[in-house]
């Protein structure tokens, strides 16, 4: 297998593929909808309201910090709390303005892997982190569901959310209670026989022993992420209440998980296109209109990309 970077022209190919199905996506939502009526809803912007929804994305942050710290306490990695902080908040910047969304998780290995001694420690961390996050996205949208099907609104597909949350949870519970079990699923890579892999399977069983051996602290990040679930699904139904746009926040607790999980799929830029027909799709069921729904998404969007601006600020100050 090559170890050389994707051609330039392959890459640019790959951006224009996304950036092509991000407008692609916007123009077949955008299809029956007026213009001007859109203008006229992001125009009723209440400037009180966006404040109130920009510090819950601080919240979010602040509470992110706080479990990648306690993960990287349970593996023996300290590191000062205002470089995790810097460090998030540079991340946050490269997943909003480069067309990856793995950018941001390239800068958090790089700035804890002198501490960890190890990229390979560190990329675990943040693995990990990743993982409790996307179990906790699920189980909020699940949650979400069902309190919608509860007060009578019945989103047909969302079933999806509850699977997924149950087979994460049977998959990773047993790798993190008895990281033996990993042995026979790295197998393969052991039978290489590449000392490289050798060594990294063996790192990441240690890895995994470390994080047994401190449950309270997984637990703690799994706590933290389920309350960064929460606190999104809030940012945007503060967002939506900026527009006076009538959006509950159960109903919000099922469409911004889905919505945060089908952007996941790296095929648009940064999920433009993708997370406005998710919004469309679900404010059509819940009675709103096209224009509230690509509204609420757009403005939600650029809150953040507004705010991570800041780590924007920070790289080039490092850079100096």
């Amino acid at each position: 297998m090559s170890d050389q970077p994707p051609h330039p022209a392959r890459r640019a190919v790959g951006v224009l593929v996304k950036l092509a199905l991000s407008v692609g996506l916007m123009a077949f939502v955008l299809r029956d909808t007026s213009l001007a009526a859109l203008w006229q809803t992001l125009r009723r912007v209440q400037p009180i309201w966006v404040v109130a929804a920009l510090a819950a994305h601080a919240v979010m942050m602040a509470v992110s910090v706080w479990r990648w710290d306690l993960l990287l306490r349970a593996q023996h990695i300290v590191v000062p709390a205002r470089t995790l902080s810097e460090s998030f908040w540079v991340a946050s910047f490269f997943n909003n303005f480069l067309p990856s969304n793995i950018g941001g998780d390239v800068v958090r290995i790089a700035d804890t892997s002198k501490s960890a001694g190890s990229k390979t420690l560190a990329t675990t961390v943040v693995l990990v982190d990743r993982l409790l996050g996307l179990f906790a996205l699920l189980t909020v949208g699940a949650l979400g569901a069902m309190a919608a099907r509860k007060w009578g609104v019945d989103v047909p597909g969302v079933w999806w959310l509850q699977v997924a949350a149950v087979a994460a949870a049977a998959v990773a519970v047993p790798v993190f209670v008895a990281p033996r079990l990993l042995g026979p699923l790295l197998k393969p890579l052991r039978a290489l026989g590449h000392p490289w892999i050798l060594d990294r399977a063996t790192m990441l069983q240690d890895a995994l022993g470390r994080f047994r051996a401190r449950p309270s602290s997984v637990l703690g990040a799994l706590a933290g992420a389920l309350v960064v679930q929460v606190v999104i699904v809030l940012f945007y139904a503060l967002a939506a209440r900026s527009l006076a746009v009538p959006l509950p926040l159960f109903l919000a607790g099922v469409l911004v998980p889905v919505a945060m999980a089908v952007q996941m799929a790296p095929v648009s830029i940064n999920g433009f296109g993708v997370r406005e027909a998710v919004f469309s799709f679900f404010f059509v069921r819940f009675g709103l209109g096209v224009e509230a729904a690509v509204a609420v998404s757009l403005l939600g969007t650029g809150l953040v990309m507004l705010f991570s601006m800041g780590g924007g600020a920070l790289f080039l100050l490092r850079r100096h």
